[in-house]
């Protein structure tokens, strides 16, 4: 049978389950196209101007994930995501419709304990304080995606790669984490104090629209399976990847 999404409701840790699957098709993907991210960020990066650093890990993921494969369901999602896929998640006793998004992030090393995100991309509320004061920003992205033909799971992922500067240009590594569904909120992000975000990068004084920032230790410390890195340098390539659980 195909379960409507609405069922997670009252059965979080299902949904959970579904989003841990989720991501070990993505982080299967990026680890599998291991070589290739090297290379193509290389050869990519030579000829970028530095303001375009998004697009080649935004090439680089869809590649990978066009690599893999998945189920497709015939839904148009729109949204400002890298990669958006209408698609069934199958588990031995149902299957779900799943709208799925995973959007890239590149970033010196020095930034790979954060990961920004716009307000658009999460179905999470935001809460946090900020500047001394409390903070609940609602999440532009539905739990649920309703389209006539039928409802969709939102499942975010993002895929932040950390690169160096000097001696060389290199890759360094790759962080893959699950952001969790807005359902979950009572457990990831219950009140500004209990929280993993972290201010974003913009400044309201003048205008700029509300980021924030995700505290990948912060998000592991909740559950340790949502956070997962790959090591890319080149001794490491050939190392079997270990699942954190």
């Amino acid at each position: 049978m195909t379960l409507n999404p609405s069922y997670f409701q009252g059965d979080l840790d299902l949904l959970e389950r579904i989003e841990k699957a989720t991501l070990r098709l993505v982080v299967q993907a990026i680890y599998d196209f291991r070589e290739g991210v090297r290379e193509v960020f290389s050869l990519e990066r030579q000829e970028a101007e530095t303001d375009a650093v998004d697009y080649i890990g935004e090439d680089i993921t869809r590649e990978a994930l066009d690599r893999l494969g998945t189920s497709i369901i015939p839904v148009r999602l729109a949204g400002n995501i890298d990669y958006k896929k209408a698609r069934y998640v199958f588990q031995p006793d149902f299957s779900v419709g799943q709208a799925l998004f995973v959007d890239s992030k590149v970033e010196e090393v020095a930034g790979a304990k954060t990961a920004t995100i716009q307000t658009a991309q999460t179905s999470m509320a935001i809460r946090q304080v900020r500047s001394g004061m409390v903070v609940d920003q609602p999440g532009g992205l539905p739990v649920i995606i309703q389209r006539p033909e039928r409802s969709l799971l939102s499942t975010t992922i993002f895929v932040k790669y950390s690169y160096q500067q000097e001696p060389h240009l290199e890759l360094r590594g790759v962080s893959v984490l699950c952001l969790p569904n807005g359902m979950l909120q009572a457990k990831y992000n219950p009140s500004a104090d209990d929280t993993f975000w972290l201010a974003g990068r913009n400044a309201p004084s003048r205008g700029e629209p509300f980021r924030v920032r995700i505290s990948l230790p912060r998000l592991k410390g909740k559950a340790r399976w949502r956070v997962q890195h790959i090591d890319i340098t080149p001794s490491r390539l050939n190392t079997p990847f270990v699942w954190d659980e």
